[in-house]
């Protein structure tokens, strides 16, 4: 246990020794009394604060106030994992590159071009007194466990402002910034300003984009009339990179009582549930981001664009962009950014200069964020949605009264349907302009379908409640960018068979090993090797694993042979017809199912028994031998090894219609065995009744600390398809304790 005041007073004590009488400035005066009056303020937070870790690790945290709860939130957070925090806030910032070097200099350009601090300085000045004491009280918590630690270092941010919690206000894993600006095209166009920067393809740290695991996430609602008890259940099921987020309960005597996944430096709970009701958000694919080509014109004063009948000048701004160099010291390169009135020049397109429109309210979507954890019913939560910032996500709801219901988006800019959105429309034409923003009441909506389930996958919204889902034809086309997809065709079928739902019941649908997308994709391949004649040596090379495949009930199981055959043919299918499948302007799927030749089947069936055999000794090779669960680091970007303890995972990804889905990191050059990355990271499932029940789980663990006893507990459970009980209430957080103590004291 740490005595704060004592060590405070040796740290003031050392600290005028070191400036004789003869040295002191008003200046050195000034930092220690300012030192000193946070640190008073922090002890005196501290005291309104308890946070119980129970024996699983996770934090339940208890202030007097909103603001007392956020203290110890982000307090609790830093203690798990402070490299996470900081991480998101540099990106958020535009400063990767002051950590990582210059490598990230566009990608924090990218970042630069919205995030300007001025401007959040100012926001953040005019925001609600009741928001601004929740942001105090964030950066408070973080700085507190910095004075607290002094062994961790960041790498950038020495101390935390109030102001930056509206640099990441919303929780999705890649915001609409990063969506909505390409960063290579980015890079194209202000290459000459950032001379010797190499242009970014990809990110360094990312996988190729096809092997990588579709984003996405499931969120089912069932109402009671489809429950064995009566009462409303949520599934809260986000598939993102594993250690995204962090899992906390969070209390006040203000009315807080939120249970669920936070993303790491934010100061709500971004899905989960409080005792009367739950949310879930999956990523959407609304159209919330548009471009402009834009007509620029020279003028001796400088660049203009046309709009209408107008020569509106260019705004410009030199952007600075510190960076860490390979020598450790720090540089610096300057970019002179263009802006119109809508937002940024991001690319050029066919000769044309391109800007980019999206959401900027970080406050209002602060606000949203925050207030909707605390709604008691489906009245207030609709409320809290009429903020209309979530703009990057669909909502699945459930509550206590019976309630379920569906918001597909929740920001819907107002468009002209004359233009093709998905392109860069014509800057010069005023008519391509937003025209405001949809309201809540003309948002695609569903609330106690007659069917008794709502389910969303990142799926279109049209089958999310059976014969109840809304109707294409009624809404523009902007309102879904995307059709359905395997795993929703799988949650619709078990949705539609079952009744009788309870918590272990719909655990057991979440977890449902059926891989609906091999249902279609295989018959054409059954297909093609049948119509080999017998005397071509494909025929007696491939007759063993096509036996197989056909022997299988498209199951995945970590006994399972033929799931390891279906897996590596299908990922050897989809990198070889991918650029037709470009060409042909089709999804990659389409042409898999329905375009490909039976040459390029059966090649890939070949490839795929012959990569199982080279790497495994045996293309007979169980998929456990092959899919694993392994944590033996804690960086950000996980490392893996084949030598290194792991353990055997069933599941598979999300792409063949897994609804938990396990999106695998294959090899890159490192490994023979394929280790999860994402996925299945927090699953909750909860039943809404005269008393909450839950059940949940965390990839691996929640600390980041190799040495906590809690950095993989929770690896084999979560490998078995079983999640543990969630503790929501006083007795049964008691019951389970493992500790209990006041930041600063552990």
């Amino acid at each position: 246990m740490k005595c704060l005041s004592v060590c405070f007073a040796v740290f003031v004590t050392m600290f005028i020794s070191a400036c004789s009488s003869d040295h002191k400035t008003p200046a050195v005066d000034q930092a220690i009394d300012n030192q000193s009056r946070d640190v008073l303020r922090w002890e005196a937070t501290a005291k309104n604060v308890t946070i119980t870790r129970d024996n699983w690790g996770i934090p339940h945290i208890k202030g007097k106030t909103d603001a007392d709860a956020v203290f110890g939130m982000l307090y609790a957070q830093a203690e798990d994992d402070f490299n996470r925090i900081e991480r998101n806030y540099i990106n958020a910032m535009g400063r990767l590159a002051e950590d990582l070097g210059e490598d990230e200099l566009y990608r924090d350009l990218r970042m630069k071009l919205f995030i300007q601090p001025e401007q959040i300085k100012k926001q953040y000045e005019e925001s609600p007194q009741w928001l601004k004491k929740l942001m105090v009280a964030f950066a408070d918590g973080l700085n507190y466990y910095l004075h607290t630690h002094p062994e961790v270092k960041p790498k950038v941010i020495t101390r935390f402002e109030p102001w930056m919690a509206l640099t990441f206000s919303e929780g999705s894993i890649g915001g609409d910034i990063e969506r909505g600006v390409n960063m290579a095209r980015l890079a194209e166009f202000y290459g000459n300003d950032m001379a010797n920067v190499p242009y970014p393809t990809k990110p360094t740290h990312s996988p190729d984009q096809l092997t990588s695991e579709p984003g996405g996430s499931n969120g089912f609602a069932i109402a009671p009339s489809r429950t064995k008890n009566g009462n409303a259940l949520l599934l809260v099921n986000p598939h993102t990179s594993f250690y995204f987020r962090h899992e906390a309960h969070v209390q006040s005597e203000e009315g807080l009582n939120a249970y669920g996944a936070s993303t790491w430096g934010q100061f709500f709970i971004y899905q989960g549930f409080n005792e009367r009701v739950g949310w879930m958000h999956t990523s959407t694919y609304v159209d919330v981001i548009d471009e402009y080509a834009e007509t620029v014109i020279e003028k001796e004063d400088g660049l203009y664009y046309l709009y209408g009948d107008e020569h509106r000048k260019l705004e410009t701004r030199l952007i600075e962009l510190p960076y860490k160099a390979k020598d450790g010291t720090m540089q610096q390169k300057q970019v002179t950014a263009y802006f119109t009135h809508r937002g940024p020049i991001v690319r050029s397109h066919n000769g044309k200069w391109v800007s980019v429109r999206l959401m900027e309210e970080p406050v209002k979507a602060l606000v949203q964020s925050y207030i909707r954890t605390k709604a008691q019913n489906y009245d207030e939560f609709y409320a809290a949605m009429k903020g209309l910032t979530n703009s990057s996500n669909n909502t699945v709801y459930a509550d206590a009264d019976g309630t379920i219901a569906y918001f597909h988006g929740n920001f819907v800019p107002r468009r002209n349907t004359a233009f093709d959105y998905t392109q860069p429309v014509d800057g010069s034409n005023p008519a391509t302009d937003w025209q405001g923003i949809h309201p809540l009441e003309e948002h695609i909506h569903i609330k106690n379908p007659g069917n008794g389930w709502i389910q969303n996958t990142n799926n279109w919204p049209y089958s999310a409640a059976a014969e109840f889902s809304p109707k294409k034809e009624d809404y523009p086309a902007y309102y879904s960018g995307t059709t359905e997809n395997y795993r929703g065709i799988h949650a619709i079928n078990l949705l539609t068979n079952t009744t009788d739902f309870d918590v272990d019941s719909l655990i057991d649908a979440a977890y449902d090993s059926h891989l609906t997308g091999f249902d279609v994709l295989l018959p054409p391949l059954f297909e093609a090797f049948n119509d080999l004649p017998s005397s071509n040596p494909r025929k007696k090379a491939l007759a063993a694993p096509i036996a197989a495949l056909q022997a299988w009930d498209n199951r995945s199981s970590v006994e399972s042979v033929p799931t390891s055959v279906a897996v590596f043919w299908g990922m050897d299918f989809m990198q070889a017809v991918r650029n037709r499948a470009r060409a042909a302007d089709v999804s990659v799927y389409t042409y898999m199912e329905s375009m490909a030749s039976n040459d390029e089947r059966l090649i890939s069936l070949k490839s795929a028994v012959d990569k199982l055999a080279r790497d495994f000794g045996t293309w007979q090779t169980p998929w456990g031998e092959i899919n694993r669960f392994q944590r033996i680091s804690p960086d950000i970007r996980q490392h893996f090894d084949d030598d290194a303890p792991s353990l055997p995972v069933g599941f598979a990804s999300g792409r063949w219609g897994a609804l938990a889905a396990y999106g695998q990191n294959y090899g890159q050059g490192e490994t023979k065995r394929i280790y999860g990355t994402r996925g299945n990271s927090f699953v909750a499932a909860v039943e809404f009744g005269e008393k909450l029940k839950a059940k949940a789980i965390t990839a691996g663990g929640l600390s980041n600390d190799p040495s906590s006893p809690h950095y993989n507990d929770q690896a084999a459970v979560y490998v078995s398809g079983k999640l543990r009980d969630v503790y929501f209430y006083a007795d049964d957080i008691a019951a389970n304790a493992e500790e209990t103590y006041q930041p600063g004291q552990r």
